[in-house]
């Protein structure tokens, strides 16, 4: 079975990002918020924006299941407060989650999180008890910096973040750690902010005692790790400099998916990474969505990365591609894609 553990929304119906420009609009004047009973999208609107894209690439790219969550570039957590974000994240997961029970047997829910700088992360648990319970999702975005590039978060082994971990421990979700929109000139969303966060929490889980407090917690670095696997021993180094176990320790409880978009990438990843840590994903329809014109392939087809790797056995890259995501991600255990009804 093939598992993306990593998809969004990104084709959702244009009157999600209408009613969100009006609520943005509206910020700083709450009388003018639109009414979420205002935006109006049909379920035959929801299949025509499925099934002619990340449906039709699933099919084409042998794709069982997608972990599917909201458009993390529209999480935007640094505009408005903490009534925006938590009026946008509700209506964003419920469209999610009436894709999952369109097509029950191709997505399965990921949600995202209330966040709002400098707003405690424990307002984020109504939320989230809400999506796992009543929802049915199977894990949570986790932004470390909801200030949009500004970096104002404490780390994420902060005590603050502890109730969202707590959460997570009880309900046994994983958290996708995805930053949202970049409002920094200075880091551009997808090709640097993307992957600086991705870098950076793996860093702070490095200098942090966070798993000796939730042993069982389990977190995904999406897009290959960002530079993690390239400076694998600068990592090492630096938590020998620092007292830390060894990073690949850390693998226990983390792992980095494939949406890595050269086959040097893949290889370097399952040269460094061991193959119980890798998770198959392609983060399509996303952030790259161009032909590369050496290969003649979409960037995003990271399943012929995977498949021509020679850093894998048959029965890692069969780990790979979904005996690893029913391990970090449990709850798919009772999906009806695994189950067959």
């Amino acid at each position: 079975m093939v598992i993306d553990c990593h998809g969004h929304f990104t084709t959702a119906p244009p009157q999600l990002a209408q009613w969100r420009e009006r609520q943005v609009a509206a910020a700083g004047t709450p009388q003018d918020t639109p009414d979420p009973d205002e935006l109006v999208i049909t379920d035959d609107e929801l299949r025509r924006a499925i099934e002619g894209n990340q449906l039709r690439l699933m099919d084409e790219r042998g794709i069982d299941l997608t972990v599917f969550s909201p458009r993390a570039s529209f999480m935007a957590h640094h505009i408005g407060g903490f009534e925006v974000s938590s009026t946008w994240a509700r209506l964003c997961n419920d469209l999610v989650h009436r894709v999952s029970t369109l097509y029950p047997d191709r997505f399965a829910m990921g949600a995202m999180l209330p966040q709002s700088p400098g707003v405690d992360p424990a307002t984020c648990l109504p939320e989230l008890r809400r999506t796992v319970e009543e929802l049915g999702a199977v894990a949570i975005n986790l932004n470390p910096d909801p200030s949009g590039g500004r970096w104002t978060a404490p780390p994420l082994t902060d005590r603050s973040w502890y109730p969202v971990y707590e959460a997570m421990a009880a309900y046994d979700v994983p958290a996708v750690i995805h930053v949202s929109t970049s409002c920094n000139p200075v880091f551009h969303t997808t090709g640097a902010h993307y992957l600086n966060a991705d870098t950076t929490a793996f860093m702070q889980l490095l200098q942090g005692r966070l798993f000796d407090d939730f042993p069982t917690l389990r977190m995904v670095i999406p897009h290959g790790g960002g530079a993690v696997p390239y400076h694998w021993g600068r990592f090492r180094g630096l938590a020998m400099a620092l007292g830390r176990p060894d990073p690949e320790t850390l693998l226990d409880n983390v792992s980095f998916d494939t949406c890595v978009y050269h086959q040097p990438g893949i290889d370097l990843l399952t040269a460094v990474v061991p193959s119980r840590s890798v998770l198959f994903a392609s983060e399509m329809i996303g952030a790259v969505r161009g032909v590369d014109p050496r290969t003649g392939h979409h960037f995003d087809d990271t399943r012929r990365y995977v498949e021509a790797t020679p850093n894998l056995s048959d029965a890692e890259r069969t780990a790979v591609y979904g005996g690893n995501a029913l391990r970090v991600f449990p709850r798919l255990a009772a999906h009806p894609a695994v189950t067959g009804h």
